[in-house]
């Protein structure tokens, strides 16, 4: 079933309007201790990966209703605006969404939209918020905890088939995050990362999908069949990441692959000079680990962020 989340005006006789798909039972009554997920995406207009996920959890629920025995709020397009102009933030407003939350039902129009998003989703016995990378990095498929929310969170982020689990350290701008202000509520969220801004990568959305299910059937939302999870790799120390930035402007040509273990020393890459048909510098691996983040678009400054490694102790540890 459509429904509207939230409706507001807008010049030239146009209507914001945020809308989910509310997935249920064939009797379509709800009683005792059915549980509730909702699938969230779309906050940021550049970042598609979860369209698919969205299309395609909807599309393998209908396809068996029979199997459904929970509610599944799907929320597409968090950012309708953002999506249809190719745009990271709130078009006009120059605002960052995920950095809006509560909101405010007395603010202006955008507060407005997001406490009216918050109340819709508040009750979900878990939330999974769904991003992509932006369009210069290509992530792995992974979840980003703040280490606040943990305790309740690694569990859960253990059964939905991602390979990294990457606990971040408290920051006060997390708290105007969807995810921070329903972490707040006690509604559990995850925040996924995986692929690339203006695309989707099919192979990492249906892995977090069979993942997704997976979390459904552990719920008790789901009675269909499910993929075990793979055993993510589990991060909690802000050592175990190694980050590689450009010294120097000009293109990056990678010479590895992304998720490649690497040894110290190991070329990453060039950075080269079209115009001089010059090396002008060799991005080296500091240290022995797992190439997780790689530079996509090609064109750098010195200082932008080529990639990430995680540390090779990490995974020996088994954080």
């Amino acid at each position: 079933m459509i429904e509207t989340v939230a409706t507001v005006g807008l010049p030239v006789d146009e209507t914001l309007t945020i809308r989910k798909n509310r997935l249920q039972p064939q009797e379509n009554i709800l009683t005792g201790e059915k549980k509730r997920i909702s699938i969230v995406t779309g906050i940021h207009g550049d970042e598609l990966e979860g369209q698919y996920v969205c299309f395609e959890v909807a599309r393998r629920i209908r396809e068996h209703r029979e199997l459904l025995t929970g509610t599944v709020d799907i929320y597409p397009a968090m950012n309708p605006l953002g999506i249809d102009s190719i745009t990271r933030g709130i078009p006009a407003f120059d605002l960052d969404m995920n950095r809006l939350f509560p909101g405010n039902r007395e603010g202006d129009m955008t507060e407005y939209v997001a406490a009216k998003i918050i109340e819709d989703i508040e009750g979900s016995d878990v939330c999974i918020d769904i991003h992509a990378s932006n369009i210069f990095l290509t992530e792995i498929p992974q979840i980003r905890i703040n280490e606040l929310h943990k305790e309740k969170l690694i569990p859960l982020a253990m059964q939905t088939n991602v390979d990294f689990i990457w606990v971040h350290g408290a920051s006060t701008v997390l708290e105007s995050t969807l995810a921070h202000s329903l972490n707040s509520r006690d509604v559990p969220t995850l925040v996924v990362e995986m692929g690339v801004g203006m695309r989707i990568t099919r192979s990492y959305c249906e892995q977090l999908i069979d993942g997704i299910f997976h979390l459904m059937a552990q719920m008790g939302i789901w009675k269909g069949e499910t993929k075990e999870p793979r055993r993510p790799i589990i991060s909690q120390n802000p050592d175990d990441v190694s980050y590689l930035n450009a010294t120097t402007a000009g293109v990056f040509i990678p010479h590895v692959k992304h998720w490649e273990m690497l040894k110290q020393g190991d070329l990453i890459g060039w950075i080269i000079d079209p115009l001089g048909g010059e090396v002008l510098d060799e991005i080296l691996s500091p240290v022995n680990g797992i190439l997780f983040t790689i530079r996509e678009y090609p064109v750098v400054d010195a200082g932008s962020l080529v990639g990430r490694l995680l540390r090779e102790e990490t995974l020996k540890e088994g954080k």
